[in-house]
């Protein structure tokens, strides 16, 4: 059965995924001689970045979040389909979807990165992922029904169980959370639950590596580690994760932590698409592609961002997994679109780094630029700006901006809803 998709005398490019890549390219080439298919397993785009505002109540879901429709809605060229793909079917040009096959004459894989559990699936089934809304959403409940829980406990080591939270992984996720997490203890959960002893908990960085940001500089990284350390942060480096069985985080060198919230951030690997010749596919789930991002044996099939394996000489084991290197790609293969277009030639991509940034907690961030590196309160603030002005839709922007003023002046937070969705009889 064929998707119901009006035919155009235009060729069709079909883009998998509507993340930073593939939203970008679908902006790009809106207006351009290419009929233009999204598909998405969801209506929305999502900022990834702040997935963890939305588990830590400094944000709502509907802030982060923006419907494709609402953004292509004056672009009649635009065709959005919610959909799952199945398979790829390359000898016919076809994409088989969950709502029948698309034809296409170019195919653009954005479909991005998924938690990677390094094949533990006791970590898998019990611990908590942040790699969509609705998991954020989920460990928000968590954190917020295990204080709930813990006010009725009254055996102690139970009830410091449901208040401990570990983080896995020191990259900039873990980072921020746990720096979060951390202020939430100290400023916030106390106001609410004053029965409870929140000496009792602790929140604990678990990083298996010799330092916290170890993809950033080394000033970045003292500088993190010393204000994790400063909010009360367990910080606990060289640190490998064996197992985990929903009550106890078991360590290498034995030893072991009490809780029933594990936040896992420890490492993500690509999402799988059935009818790819496996050989393009490297360990880490990421599909081979050229320097003009087309995959490997391919003539009319691209893949980019998170789910793009591309080498170059300053980037000989790949790029790095970012928004910024998914939206310089998209801006690349759009434009290469538009030149076969126009019978011009293509141009090959070359990853242009403007820097890195994560933020620890209320006026403690840490940058590293091309030519300055630099902590504290001014980098927060460039921080909070960039985000601000990435989020998609200005309504989304202002209601970021208006959470996060109160929460700086009032050192609160009023988004700790518990919001669980009933289930159709």
């Amino acid at each position: 059965m064929k998707a119901n998709i009006i035919e155009s005398k235009k060729e069709r490019i079909v883009i998998i995924g509507g993340g930073f890549a593939g939203l970008q390219i679908a902006r790009d080439l809106a207006h351009s001689n290419y009929q233009i298919v999204l598909v998405d397993k969801n209506n929305y785009h999502q900022f990834q970045p702040l997935f963890y505002q939305v588990a830590t109540a400094g944000l709502e879901p509907s802030t982060i979040a923006f419907p494709f429709r609402k953004i292509f809605q004056n672009n009649k060229n635009i065709h959005i389909r919610v959909a799952e793909v199945t398979r790829i079917n390359s000898s016919q040009n076809q994409l088989e979807t969950t709502i029948g096959v698309i034809d296409y004459h170019y195919l653009v894989i954005a479909i991005g990165a998924d938690t990677n559990f390094f094949g533990n699936e006791k970590i898998k089934n019990n611990a908590f992922p942040m790699k969509s809304v609705s998991e954020a959403l989920t460990l928000r409940n968590t954190i917020l029904e295990n204080i709930e829980r813990a006010l009725s406990e009254t055996d102690r080591e139970k009830k410091k169980m449901l208040m401990n939270i570990v983080v896995v992984g020191g990259g900039p996720t873990g980072v921020e959370v746990s720096g979060t997490l951390a202020e939430m203890k100290k400023c916030i959960l106390p106001k609410d639950y004053p029965e409870l002893d929140f000496k009792m908990m602790q929140v604990y960085l678990l990083e298996g590596s010799p330092k916290v940001l170890n993809v950033m500089s080394e000033n970045a990284s003292d500088h993190a580690h010393r204000y994790l350390t400063e909010l009360g942060v367990n910080v606990f480096v060289n640190s490998r994760v064996l197992d985990y069985d929903g009550q106890y985080v078991m360590l290498d060198g034995g030893k072991a932590i009490a809780t029933n919230t594990l936040v896992w951030a420890a490492g993500v690997t690509g999402n799988r698409i059935e009818g790819l010749d496996p050989s393009v596919i490297n360990k880490a789930g990421r599909i081979k592609v050229d320097r003009k991002n087309m995959v490997e044996g391919a003539s009319n099939i691209f893949a980019i961002g998170d789910i793009a394996f591309m080498t170059e000489e300053k980037y000989p084991n790949g790029h790095p997994q970012v928004a910024q290197v998914a939206i310089q790609q998209a801006k690349n293969l759009s434009k290469n679109f538009i030149n076969l277009d126009k019978g011009k030639p293509t141009l090959d991509f070359s990853y242009k780094d403007l820097g890195s940034m994560a933020t620890v907690g209320r006026n403690k961030a840490v940058a590293d630029f091309p030519k300055w590196k630099f902590a504290g309160f001014f980098a927060w603030l460039i921080w909070m700006f960039i985000h601000l002005m990435s989020i998609v839709g200005g309504k989304n922007r202002l209601f970021a901006f208006i959470n996060w003023a109160w929460n700086y002046i009032t050192f609160d937070q009023s988004l700790r809803l518990i919001m669980k969705p009933k289930a159709r009889k």
